[in-house]
């Protein structure tokens, strides 16, 4: 038996004849880019996380951008985050010119220590982005706290947590702005790339939409009229004026989200919950199954509802059981095997090993197990019990 650790080739098979006759419908009407598909997706899904404002883009990573820069965080501003997460996170704090600062995640959660913020929080500190792990939520309350007693902005990054709940809410509008991916594999996955901003700010989602197609149109001059008021700067004279997308008054990027996929991704957006019901059937199994061995099952809190993009499990012989699944035919894995800090890329900033050891020693005792919520139930049973008879 070979059992892929997410099979988005049977997660469209569940509901194909939607996916492709949506897809089908757009080819033919000629409109691919822009258009009535992507404007109702963005309201669907803003509707469905609990949003006002949702802009969409061509990625997660250009979701984080667009907010930071909608935000003006940039060049000497520090944002801290977390290194237990994708590289996507850091790497677009860096990308606008601000700097990572790296606190150390709760043990139980895998999610920011709060405990550990305030510590962090300089005169340059601009923003917490902390990510709402494998799907489990973020303590926001504690957060939000932190980010009004320091007058920061608040962004969460809710590339694994679509679907996720706190307290009974989407967790992921709780920030001042949430950036999603609808990466193939993700909760809510399109059938190539796409991501998302939710906010319920008019003007950062303002600047996000001029943003996004290279800082044009009215959106564009709204917001280069804030910076400059911002600044106490007077706005100049004599400026071409006018809102098509021949006047550019920032300095942006091409994000698009296609029609194609923004169709696609209402199709399965009608199917969320069944799908965050599946992962969630899975991984109670699981944990039913998992309770008397030797491994640590994910924790989910009072106030989560988990989404489980992931079902890690932790043991100190990690990658022996990871590569012993693998020749049984289960894949598995290490989600993230070089926590961020002590990457190459972040060199410069001086950290080392022992700096965040609860980072450190994740990234070397979790494994993943597959969860996705077209898991057949063999499948399912004969993954228990291989992991079983390997411990």
């Amino acid at each position: 038996m070979e059992i892929q650790l997410m099979n988005v080739k049977r997660q469209h098979e569940t509901h194909a004849a939607e996916y492709e006759e949506a897809a089908i419908n757009v080819l033919r009407s000629g409109g691919y880019i822009g258009g009535a598909e992507v404007k109702a997706f963005e309201e669907e899904f803003a509707a469905y996380e609990g949003a006002k404002y949702g802009i969409s883009c061509g990625n997660g990573t250009d979701a984080l951008v667009l907010a930071l820069r909608a935000l003006n965080i940039g060049e000497g501003d520090e944002v801290i985050t977390v290194s237990w997460t994708f590289f996507a996170t850091a790497e677009s704090i860096a990308a606008v010119g601000a700097v990572p600062v790296f606190v150390d995640v709760c043990p139980d959660t895998y999610c920011m220590n709060p405990d550990l913020v305030e510590a962090a929080i300089t005169k340059k500190t601009k923003a917490i982005l902390p990510v709402h792990f494998y799907g489990q939520s973020c303590d926001m309350d504690a957060l939000r706290a932190i980010c009004k007693k320091y007058d920061l902005y608040l962004i969460a990054d809710c590339a694994q947590s679509a679907g996720t709940k706190y307290k009974g809410e989407r967790s992921n509008t709780l920030g001042d702005v949430s950036c999603f991916s609808f990466f193939p594999t993700k909760n809510l996955g399109c059938d190539g790339d796409g991501g998302m901003i939710l906010t319920d700010n008019e003007e950062v989602a303002r600047a996000c939409r001029s943003l996004k197609v290279h800082g044009s149109g009215k959106d564009g001059l709204l917001t280069l009229k804030r910076e400059y008021e911002s600044k106490n700067m007077n706005f100049p004279d004599g400026m071409p004026l006018g809102e098509s997308k021949y006047y550019n008054y920032l300095v942006g990027y091409n994000s698009r989200l296609d029609a194609i996929q923004a169709a696609i991704l209402r199709k399965k957006l009608a199917h969320m919950d069944e799908f965050i019901e599946g992962r969630r059937r899975n991984a109670a199994l699981y944990n039913e199954a998992f309770k008397d061995i030797d491994c640590v099952t994910p924790y989910e809190s009072d106030d989560c509802e988990h989404s489980y993009y992931i079902y890690a499990l932790k043991h100190t012989n990690a990658q022996q059981i990871i590569e012993k699944l693998k020749s049984k035919g289960v894949a598995s894995g290490t989600y993230y095997p070089v926590p961020l800090h002590v990457q190459g890329a972040f060199a410069h900033l001086g950290y080392k090993e022992g700096d965040l050891p609860v980072t450190e020693e994740l990234s070397k005792t979790t494994f993943v197990l597959p969860v996705f919520p077209e898991l057949y139930d063999e499948e399912r049973d004969y993954i228990i019990k291989t992991l079983k008879e390997l411990l």
